[in-house]
């Protein structure tokens, strides 16, 4: 289909060469202002939680994870805004207990679940669940914007942060599992054998 002339001189117009200006795609924009606004509202409710937990690791977990998603999030809004590096590489997030890795695996019998009705209720496994649900989401989010974003810094910004909130999911996952709130089931041994050697590897062909 042959493109009206009017229509091909304001395509011209937004073609640039060179330096750019504006170097985000609309896109990309939205995307980032979710990320953004998702991770503030992370921060906000680990300050809301802060006051209520007991559980001394499960607050140091808090405590250390707050600190890095603050970095983290001031690192994209200076990657976004100056469409330069940030001021420092992406760190390595380093979970609370490295040596704590042993899951409990199997179900135990325990009473049935229902929403809690009121604010007294809600115990350090709910508040553990909020936060993996907060950092799972995030990690979620940032995997589909970062194939959407066009600006290279950023989006390695973005794209190398996600690790570190998988980590994050990870470290809350373990406690959680360790105190009996997050219980792992397993199949039966055949089963678990059948479904493990399902697949083999590919072989390679030459063209």
């Amino acid at each position: 289909m042959q493109i009206p002339q009017s229509g091909q001189s304001g395509l011209q117009q937004n073609i640039q060469n060179g330096p750019v200006t504006y170097n985000h795609g609309g896109h990309e924009l939205n995307d980032v202002h979710e990320i953004l606004s998702g991770m503030i509202g992370v921060l906000e409710h680990y300050t809301l939680y802060r006051p209520n937990i007991k559980d001394q690791e499960l607050m140091q977990i808090l405590n250390n994870q707050y600190q890095f998603l603050t970095d983290e999030y001031n690192m994209i809004v200076q990657a976004f805004s100056t469409g330069q590096d940030p001021a420092h590489g992406t760190r390595r997030y380093q979970m609370t207990n490295q040596n704590n890795e042993s899951i409990v695996y199997g179900l135990r019998q325990t009473p049935p679940k229902q929403p809690k009705q009121a604010g007294a209720a809600i115990n350090d496994g709910c508040y553990a669940g909020f936060m993996l649900g907060h950092v799972k989401g995030i990690a979620s989010l940032k995997g589909m914007a970062a194939s959407e974003v066009t600006n290279p810094v950023v989006r390695r910004v973005i794209a190398d942060s996600i690790p570190n909130n998988i980590e994050m999911s990870y470290e809350l996952f373990l406690w959680a599992n360790k105190n009996g709130y997050y219980q792992v089931a397993q199949y039966d041994e055949q089963t678990t054998n059948a479904m493990v050697h399902a697949y083999v590897p590919a072989t390679p062909v030459t063209h």
